[in-house]
């Protein structure tokens, strides 16, 4: 199984603003949702809030603290190995959040799929935590992208971790 973060950050890798995307990237959540359809996806609570719903057409894993959070067309699971259980006959699985969340995937993770937005967010309070590039692998990269009802510049580079 492939475990894949996917994200979209700034210059300072913030991810967040009081729960929200500090951002509109309407192209950018286009590509999120070709590259995760289909797919398990694994979020926070807190980022399963912010969405307000279930994502269609994917299978959403809630990892939360509170054994008692349940909600419909929801799997909620309360330790990070419970995903290789849930999802051990799947291609590929994404992370899409939050911070917390990125931090417990990071060192198992295989593959990030990362937007690096051209901006820096005054009072971000969401940061992708810090990572060693020099254990990753560019294997695609775009130009720069910014469609019409875009906020921002921003590329995607697809990092794999790098064999030892």
């Amino acid at each position: 199984m492939e475990l894949t973060l996917i994200a979209a950050f700034d210059k300072n890798q913030a991810i967040g603003i009081d729960g929200e995307l500090p951002w509109n990237l309407s192209s950018d959540l286009k590509h999120f949702k070709k590259v995760t359809t289909g797919h398990s996806i694994i979020m926070g609570r807190k980022t399963f809030d912010s969405i307000g719903k279930a994502l269609p057409n994917r299978k959403n894993i809630v990892l939360t603290r509170n054994k008692e959070w349940k909600v419909d067309g929801v799997i909620t699971i309360t330790n990070v190995n419970e995903i290789y259980q849930i999802c051990e006959n799947e291609d590929e699985v994404f992370v899409i959040g939050g911070a917390e969340i990125y931090t417990a995937f990071l060192d198992t993770a295989t593959k990030m799929i990362l937007s690096y937005v051209e901006t820096e967010v005054k009072d971000a309070d969401a940061f992708f935590p810090q990572f060693d590039m020099r254990a990753w692998q560019t294997i695609e990269k775009s130009n720069m992208i910014k469609e019409e009802k875009d906020d921002y510049h921003y590329k995607i580079i697809t990092l794999h971790k790098s064999s030892e």
